[in-house]
């Protein structure tokens, strides 16, 4: 029994819980966790893991990679607890913790460092036998008696027990495992292959006038546990900086908090005992535990990992901070806004989390066809034995375990995912997160990109130019009663309104004097045209009750603009209320990433529900041929429809707030902005900062990937060609399949390893 087990009751606690799961929306009753596997070597560990959390009752999905150790589990409190499903991991042989738990670091310096140890003993071991070896190789006939050569196999067979006793211990505990829960992983052939060697030799050395007298293996054995060894602990270390990464990102926050109590004093409290409205001391150095703005002080902060700002910022009273990031500066005071879950931060965990457990289809081919490989291995190592055991049975036995070591299906199955890990890893660095691993593959092959307008190729910071109302209303009134709806809402244009009645008076200090938002009930939304809701006391009774719009013209029942300005229209049962006059600022690289598109042999279009006018207007100013204007989300959805018919593989790219179904409706969609909610995103890449050409930089990665992803499934293909037939006509030796075998996956990895930073090739072009 693994010593963690004993502490599985404690994550029953429904306190607990929010340490490592969150609840589902769209499950009620349902949590959704995640947990690092320990134990798993390969594809067929990750599906046996998966089979064992499917069959616990309560347990409604699970996903489990190899690539990145982890699972993420969805389950119902009212039917399973914590401890139930994670036990079942536990019996199936392997072992599971909380993804975010504090010793994930440790734990991972001790595998890391038993595995150096064993490779160590095996590669001592190795050196000692070759000595011992060397002379009947090159002796003479006569030149060594019989006495001499049976004392150099004793000192092999001593020197190879530490081998087997030790460095062998990981693959005979996951054979055995795999035999008494009646199932094959990879490890079962390379362990039958090395008990099947230890044993010819040992009753060689016992017995050497016997049938396996002729020769003896104890060489190749060690020679072939070092390689091996060798190769998994190099792939061990290269594959714990993706898993580092994530928990580092994971493990930002504090445990603890100093948080201000009623009497002005400080107290330590646990991260999750914060609540909204709590003002909390941040030093520098230390991570902000929460979003919140400022009630004391000015200082920098570091948001480089969260929002791909790679400045430091100044925030000073009043300035808004976001968990996870970091105070450089000096010590200041937070008044927190948003906690756990409903922090930016946690929802880009979410995200990175997801994108780590996602499976792309070649990844999950290579699942389905791990365990029918392998039978077929066994299969194959049998019928070379049985065939060859009439010439020679020692050389049989040996034909057998060079064919169960040298097809071992690891290089297939990690060909996929590590490579697109390593890009996702690269692409967050940026600023840029994946959803989905497979949206990797996709966007590869897209040959349209379609933008929406306003957001994403124009700035997120629309300012309000003028503002005029009906005789009986006031300015002031008109922009309090727009703020009123638009406080209800994501749109920039919503928040333009609302952050401009926000700056009424605040240059002069006279905000006091500013009207106050009114109460409003019934808001409904419709995405790209405007706010309606029920609105008190608009003509002066308290009884009274109107139904408001904001929006555009013909969502407010107004007649079409001049189409020379940018506005948006307010009114009520009786008809106009004011007219708000806006305006936009091009975003400064949004040029240079239509440009740079272009020169990659990217179709660009534009579709916006705004004026046909200043869609051209502006299509016009960074270069995009192909424009549409007074676009509907209905209007959207079936131009981007009628594209995909054309045959055309096309990347939709919006803001996130009303493009939903155009977003999930494009083959790959992309969601820009600082402002995208990220809990409710459709987009298969979210794009953290204000950078419009990390969209190239995004598709230049794809490409990228998906040919280190060639070159690793094409290499893993050749490899199986070339030494499948050579294991089984003899011509390879043990301890060369054993080589071959580790190299295979050492070169898979090393190869994925090159897309852990985004290249030259990459941002070429584009403004720095």
């Amino acid at each position: 029994m693994l010593p963690q087990q004993e502490a599985l009751p404690l994550l029953d606690d429904p306190l607990e819980w929010s340490a490592f799961s969150r609840e589902v929306p769209e499950q009620p009753g349902c949590w959704e966790s995640s947990v690092a596997i320990q134990g798993m070597h390969c594809a067929a560990c990750s599906m046996t893991v998966e089979e064992a959390l499917l069959q616990v009752p309560g347990v409604v999905s699970a996903q489990v990679s190899g690539a990145s150790q982890r699972a993420r589990v969805v389950w119902a409190a009212a039917r399973v607890l914590p401890s139930v499903w994670i036990g079942a991991v536990y019996a199936a042989g392997y072992g599971a913790v909380p993804a975010n738990d504090a010793f994930a670091n440790e734990r991972r310096r001790v595998e890391n460092r038993q595995a150096l140890w064993r490779m160590a003993v095996a590669g001592f071991c190795m050196m000692q036998v070759m000595m011992y070896a060397w002379p009947a190789y090159v002796a003479r006939p006569g030149d060594l008696s019989a006495e001499m050569e049976q004392l150099l196999r004793w000192a092999s067979w001593v020197l190879t027990l530490p081998v087997m006793l030790f460095s062998c211990g990981p693959f005979f505990t996951s054979a055995w495992r795999d035999l008494m829960h009646r199932r094959v992983s990879m490890d079962f052939p390379v362990a039958l292959g090395m008990g099947m060697t230890f044993v010819v030799s040992t009753v060689g050395t016992f017995q050497p006038q016997g049938l396996f007298g002729r020769e003896v293996y104890f060489d190749s054995l060690t020679m072939f546990v070092f390689f091996l060894l060798t190769g998994r602990w190099l792939e061990l270390r290269l594959r714990d900086r993706t898993a580092g990464a994530l928990e580092a990102l994971m493990n930002r926050l504090p445990d603890g908090v100093q948080r201000r109590c009623s009497d002005g004093r400080f107290e330590r409290v646990a991260l999750r005992r914060l609540q909204v409205d709590d003002v909390v001391r941040v030093l520098p150095g230390e991570a902000f535990p929460a979003d919140g703005v400022l009630v004391e002080g000015q200082t920098l902060v570091d948001e480089a990992l969260l929002t791909g700002e790679s400045r430091a910022l100044e925030r000073g009273l009043g300035g808004a901070v976001i968990a996870g990031s970091h105070n450089l500066g000096a010590p200041v005071l937070v008044r927190v806004e948003r906690v756990g879950v409903q922090t930016r931060f946690a929802q880009i965990v979410a995200l990175m989390e997801s994108a780590s457990l996602d499976k792309p289809h070649l990844a999950q081919l290579a699942d389905r066809i791990a365990k029918p490989f392998l039978l077929l291995v066994l299969l194959a190592a049998s019928v070379a034995a049985v065939v060859a055991w009439h010439q020679d049975p020692a050389h049989a036995v040996m034909l057998a375990v060079a064919v169960l070591v040298v097809t071992c299906p690891c290089a297939l199955s990690l060909a996929t995912p590590v490579a697109m890990l390593a890009s996702a890893g690269a692409l967050a660095k940026s600023g840029v997160l994946v959803r989905r691993l497979q949206a990797l593959e996709t966007l590869a092959s897209i040959d349209t990109v379609v933008f929406d307008k306003t957001g994403t190729l124009t700035s997120e910071h629309i300012g309000l130019s003028s503002v005029q109302a009906r005789p009986d209303m006031a300015c002031a009134q008109a922009l309090a009663l727009a703020a009123s709806l638009a406080q209800h809402s994501l749109h920039p244009v919503s928040r333009a309104l609302l952050e401009a009645w926000q700056a009424a008076g605040a240059e002069r200090g006279e905000a006091h004097l500013r009207p106050e938002l009114r109460p409003v009930s019934e808001t409904q939304e419709s995405m790209g045209q405007g706010v309606s809701a029920r609105v008190h006391g608009l003509a002066g009774g308290a009884s009274d009750l109107r139904t408001v719009r904001l929006g555009s013209a013909s969502f407010c029942g107004l007649p079409a603009p001049p189409p020379s300005v940018m506005s948006v229209f307010l009114s009520d049962e009786s008809g106009w209320l004011a007219t708000f006059e806006l305006q936009e600022q091009v975003r400064d690289d949004a040029r240079e990433c239509v440009q740079a598109l272009l020169e990659d042999g990217i179709a660009v279009r534009l579709l916006s529900g705004d004026q046909a006018h200043a869609v051209q207007r502006l299509a016009d100013l960074i270069g995009i041929a192909q424009a549409q204007g007074g676009c509907s989300p209905e209007d959207k959805l079936a131009s981007l429809r009628e594209a995909q018919q054309q045959g055309h593989r096309v990347a939709m790219v919006g803001d996130g707030l009303n493009d939903g179904p155009v977003l999930a409706a494009a083959h790959v969609s992309f969601a820009v902005g600082l402002g995208v909610p990220l809990a409710r995103a459709q987009a298969d890449f979210v794009i953290l900062g204000a950078q419009l050409t990390a969209v190239v930089q995004t598709l230049r990665q794809a490409r990228r990937t998906m040919r280190v992803v060639r070159q690793n499934l094409c290499w893993a293909a050749a490899y199986n060609a070339l030494c499948v037939p050579l294991a089984l006509f003899g011509w390879l030796p043990a301890w060369a399949a054993g080589l071959g075998m580790a190299a295979s996956s050492l070169l898979v990895v090393l190869n994925a390893l090159r897309l852990s930073k985004l290249s030259a090739s990459t941002v070429q072009g584009l403004p720095s």
